[in-house]
Order: structure tokens, then sequence, then C-alpha cells
């Protein structure tokens, strides 16, 4: 089964409209991890620009992308300048 990472961009009246902009905030300086999703996250990256590896592809995504992890993906994460994003579970 493949574990595709999706990435596309939304308006800003579908932010508001789907409630993104009341979603936690995470932050994270330059730097780099290994990371496993257990569950599904999405996210909307408000500053940043990230590469993230899995045994499959490479992507690179930044401020206005929002992207989709799949359950159960490995990754590691590459934080190419600092990170701010709007994020949720499930």
């Amino acid at each position: 089964m493949t574990k595709k990472i999706s990435i596309h961009k939304k308006t800003i009246q579908e932010i508001e409209e789907s409630g993104i902009n009341r979603w936690p905030v995470w932050t994270c300086e330059v730097s780099a991890f290994p990371w496993e999703y257990v569950e599904k996250e999405s996210c909307y990256l408000l500053e940043g620009l990230v590469e993230v590896t899995t045994d499959e592809e490479t992507v690179r995504f930044g401020a206005g992308d929002f992207v989709v992890f799949p359950e159960e993906l490995t990754c590691r994460w590459n934080v190419l300048s600092p990170v701010k994003k709007y994020y949720q579970f499930g």
C-alpha cells in the first residue's frame, strides 16, 4: 500500500470555512529528525520551508501549502527555514 504525502493550496475562504485557523499551532526551528505518523495529520503552513523524505518520495512544501500525511507513514523531516503551522490529527 502506497503512502503518499498530499500537498495542495487552499484559499483564505476555504481555510476560514473549514476552521483550519482555529487548529493548534506548531513551530520548529531549522532542524532534521525522523518522524512516524501513527495517525493521519493535516496541516497548513503559515511560515517556513520543509523537505520530507519517505521510502517512496521526497517532497518540499512551504508557506501557503496544505499538507496531509497518511497514517503509518515513516519519514525524515528536514526543516530548511523555521516553520509555523496549523495542524490536526485524525
